[in-house]
């Protein structure tokens, strides 16, 4: 059984590869607003390596944010083409607990929102629950809280069997949202 994990919600484009819950290859692709080039191209790198055919592959996990606006939408925009046009099932993870899936206890994951605002969580990997859920908070006061490590959108490790594992059911991807926790800049600007 083929998975395929994908994420491009913070600086990092994630893309994972695993053959029976096991670890073929991930790659981390440091980036500044061009995740668009490259997800589609490292993907078929990836496939390629392993004389995989996106048509093998038995499903895909999409962290499908809270993040960057663009950049959540690569991703997600991705893995829902693939389930559909190649029928594959789609299972979505939140950013913020792939990012923190390489660590162990309270783990406390920022991705920086802008204005002293991050989106944010923390969460304890070991009983598998949330300390503070995820949202939008003033960064200063979120890590005021308790925790033992601190993963950003810049330093993070990904566990891709945790992902496999702690993944949900897309019952239907044409209806997929990412995950913003806020309106855009845009939309924001136009409502004042």
């Amino acid at each position: 059984m083929y998975s395929l994990i994908l994420d491009s919600s913070t600086k990092i484009l994630y893309i994972a590869l695993l053959k029976d819950n096991n670890l073929l290859e991930d790659i981390y692709v440091s980036g500044q607003n061009d995740h668009a080039k490259n997800i589609v191209i490292k993907i078929d790198e990836l496939l390629k390596k392993y004389n995989i055919e996106s048509k093998d592959l038995n499903e895909v996990i999409c962290g499908y944010g809270p993040g960057s606006y663009t950049g959540v939408r690569m991703a997600v925009t991705v893995a829902k083409m693939l389930s559909v046009f190649m029928n594959i099932p789609l299972y979505t993870i939140s950013t913020l607990r792939l990012m923190a899936s390489g660590k162990n206890g309270k783990v406390l994951s920022l991705i920086d929102a802008r204005r002293g605002n991050s989106f944010g969580m923390i969460f304890d990997m070991d009983k598998n629950e949330y300390i503070v859920n995820e949202g939008l908070y003033n960064t200063l006061e979120l890590k005021n809280n308790e925790y033992d490590n601190v993963v950003t959108e810049n330093d993070y490790k990904v566990n891709p069997v945790y992902c496999l594992n702690n993944k949900s059911k897309v019952e239907n991807p044409d209806l997929l949202i990412p995950n913003y926790l806020r309106e855009t800049e845009a939309e924001r600007n136009l409502n004042d």
